[in-house]
């Protein structure tokens, strides 16, 4: 469902999108397809490479690839305008080879340009790039700048609705060339229904809009009650709008009303309004001509370049921000996707402006200049064949499948000769059936070898202020409601350690900050004012010392939230057998539930967390029911809609710590589902993405974390380890890209990788 997936597409795209880019032409007759997997195929150039994978969406384009799995698929075929070296830092100067050492070993990174960054005592910010001559596409069509100039022309177009942000990358000339056009839809809902004037559009398709608009609004209302309905959160459509957050409609409502009611609530913003709002639906599936309305329509003055991209030569280009800004490296290494595929040759950029329609055609068949050129998609498996004349040499295996699976089929694959490398969600249990299949008690061995990296995110407890609070959430930003969150988060702490080791062992380690320690804005143990997450109590006083057992640690913490309950308005009596009966102050509750996706069978690393808080909270009168969903999906569709407590899941993380998307007060109908709405938050993050001192902005982020602690909206909770697991009898693992991280993956060198 979207929900699931846009918590982490929207974070890892991001990471992705600057590295790679798509590619690709039909397989000619001589390609292998079908089940031609490992076990039944004999050693030679005609055998495949198989990685297993999850689902793929299948939208495979450089612009429009949202999931990671469709972005490692067009990544496949792809080169982007500059590398990333093993802590995520972006190269300058690659282009003939840029040396960095990691971890006491240097490694030497090529890439498709250098960059020359200038900081004008104007405030502007130039980049010159300086772009290689031998980079070709697969087919054998030169890459040029112009290449380069194309694709930021599509991200930038004011009709492009893919995951790329680089439109709002202060370029000069930016804004000129976006203003005075929009889609077709969006004039259309500004108009409203009684526009009377038919400039730029006929009274046909103002009449089939709005009626086709309205039929995907039912459509999507009744969707919706029927999944409360279905599940048991109500029994009429106003119950069910009331559930999922809608509430005043009248006990009689009709799903048209209910309908009414989702459209005034998104000021028509029909797309918006389906992608946040759907119980399982897609906007295709319930607005299917929705497409059509993407057209740009030009009303007013509107500038027929950037003039902030200026081309300066065949392989060169110049570009000028009007402002420092931290994310613009990893922005503008776009990549380099071919104009002449893509584009329809309508004009020098390679397409009308306001009309991406030649580009979307192309969404499921990539093609670029990356190693592998993409063959097709069929039954569950990508196809690639390579691509020779990939600018750093063809690669050494000649064909690639990703397969689709569960993640049962990702190491039962590599072990029954159908997968020859996977990525396996790992825990002790994994880790245990892989020492027992090497036979030796190790991780890697005869069968299986293994490479653990630290995982790009990290795993948390949320707490929901619009529903954790005393008094309402109007009162949410008071200090009684933000001690309430922290009498749980104090009890969550404390149990980490125990739930932690227990279910990954030396694969997961406790953090105390919300945010991946595979960060360089993370706070370490030895920076000033480093502290254990929720460890004092609410006069201010430690919690913890050194040398206590961990059942004085329990009883510490247990008191400590006694104290933050006091604060948030509860009293508290003592029964005479070491339990407390309690009452909750006006506006407070007594009974709350935290919702975990642990297959109905608590399956999940803070699994035991809750557990334990809810046996310790039942001795002081407050009960914490344990929601256990076999089902992941029930979970985002209710943080929509604001009936969660409090929650167990987990991050992706990007190279660059931006915090904007997650806890912006104005994003609240988004990501930010800890409902968390704090201006001098949002000021800090703002001031962190104009700079480009790392120091400063770790300072910036460093204080940002502190004030989502104060708020006790979310309890940091585990940091774990990956794995990438490589058949020994089949990859040459000595192939293998050596000291893997989050930011340089094995994909990062494919071409390398050979068979045995």
């Amino acid at each position: 469902m979207k929900n699931a997936k846009r918590l982490l597409v929207a974070l890892l795209s991001a990471l992705l999108v600057f590295t790679m880019f798509g590619c690709s032409k039909p397989a000619d007759d001589t390609t292998p397809s079908g089940d031609n997997t490992p076990d039944t195929q004999p050693v030679d150039e005609n055998k495949p490479l198989v990685v297993g994978y999850s689902n793929f969406s299948e939208k495979f384009s450089p612009f429009f690839a949202d999931t990671a799995y469709d972005q490692d698929v067009q990544g496949m075929t792809q080169v982007g305008l500059l590398p990333s070296d093993r802590v995520g830092a972006v190269l300058l100067n690659a282009k003939d080879g840029e040396t960095v050492a990691y971890n006491g070993t240097d490694y030497t990174y090529y890439g498709a340009a250098n960059c020359k960054v200038t900081e004008n005592a104007d405030g502007t910010v130039t980049y010159d790039f300086d772009m290689r001559d031998d980079i070709k596409f697969s087919d054998g069509t030169p890459a040029t700048i112009d290449d380069v100039i194309f694709t930021m022309y599509v991200l930038s177009d004011p009709t492009y609705d893919g995951s790329s942000t680089f439109w709002n990358l202060p370029i000069k000339g930016m804004a000129e060339y976006r203003s005075g056009i929009d889609t077709l839809k969006n004039l259309l809902i500004n108009a409203g229904r009684d526009n009377a004037d038919f400039t730029f559009w006929d009274e046909a398709t103002q009449t089939a809009f709005w009626t086709e608009y309205d039929a995907a609004s039912v459509a999507l209302a009744q969707e919706i009650a029927d999944y409360c309905i279905n599940n048991g959160y109500a029994t009429t459509v106003a119950e069910a709008a009331a559930a999922w957050g809608f509430g005043g409609l009248a006990a009689d409502a009709t799903v048209e009303d209910f309908a009414a009611l989702l459209q005034a609530s998104y000021g028509n913003d029909v797309a918006g309004m389906i992608n946040t709002e759907n119980a399982g639906s897609s906007v295709a599936d319930l607005f299917p001509t929705l497409e059509n309305y993407s057209v740009g329509i030009k009303y007013g003055d509107s500038a027929d370049t950037i003039t902030g991209i200026e081309k300066t030569g065949d392989y060169s280009l110049r570009i000028t921000l009007n402002e420092v800004s931290a994310v613009a490296l990893y922005q503008l290494g776009v990549t380099i996707a071919p104009k002449h595929y893509y584009g329809d040759g309508s004009s020098e950029m390679g397409f009308t402006k306001g009309d991406l329609s030649p580009i979307k055609a192309k969404t499921t068949q990539p093609m670029g200049a990356g190693p592998y050129k993409f063959v097709e998609y069929k039954d569950g498996i990508v196809y690639f064949e390579a691509n020779d004349t990939y600018y750093l040499g063809a690669p050494k295996t000649k064909y690639v499948q990703f397969k689709e699976g569960s993640d049962t089929d990702k190491l039962d694959g590599i072990v029954a000769g159908t997968l020859d490398v996977s990525d396996p969600s790992f825990n002790v249990n994994k880790a245990n059936q892989i020492r027992e299949y090497n036979g030796n008690g190790e991780l890697t061995g005869d069968v299986i070898t293994t490479d653990m990296v630290e995982n790009l995110g990290y795993g948390y407890i949320g707490i929901c202020a619009d529903t954790m609070n005393i008094g309402g959430k109007e009162n949410k930003a008071s200090d009684a409601s933000k001690a309430l969150r922290k009498a749980f988060a104090t009890i969550y702490a404390v149990y980490r350690e125990l739930a932690i080791s227990s279910y990954y062992g030396e694969l997961g380690s406790v953090i105390n900050y919300p945010i991946s320690n595979t960060s360089w804005a993370a706070p370490q143990t030895t920076d000033d004012g480093y502290e254990v997450a929720y460890s004092k109590d609410a006069a201010g006083n430690a919690l913890y010392t050194d040398g206590m057992s961990a059942e004085d640690r329990y009883a510490a913490a247990l008191n400590g939230a006694k104290s933050w309950f006091e604060a948030a308005g509860y009293t508290f009596a003592d029964k005479g057998d070491g339990t407390f009966t309690a009452t909750a102050p006006e506006g407070g509750r007594l009974e709350f539930t935290a919702w975990i996706p642990a297959d109905g069978t608590g399956d999940h690393p803070a699994f035991m967390v809750l557990q334990e808080a809810s046996k310790a909270l039942a001795t002081l009168g407050i009960t914490l029911n344990i929601k256990d969903l076999a089902n992941s999906s029930e979970l985002w569709d209710a943080l929509d809609a604001v009936t969660v407590d409090m929650w167990a899941a987990a991050w992706g993380s990007t190279v660059d710590p931006d915090m904007t998307q997650v806890y912006n007060g104005a994003n609240a109908s988004g990501s930010n589902h800890y409902h968390i709405a704090d201006d001098q938050l949002d000021s800090l993050m703002a001031q962190a993405l104009k700079s480009s001192d790392q120091g400063f902005r770790k300072t910036l982020y460093k204080q940002c974390l502190d004030i989502i602690l104060d708020w006790g909206v979310e309890v940091p909770t585990y940091q774990r380890k990956n794995a990438v697991i490589f058949s020994t009898q089949r990859v040459n693992t000595d192939t293998v890209v050596k000291d893997i991280t989050p930011f340089y993956g094995w994909l990062a060198e494919i071409e390398k990788v050979e068979l045995r």
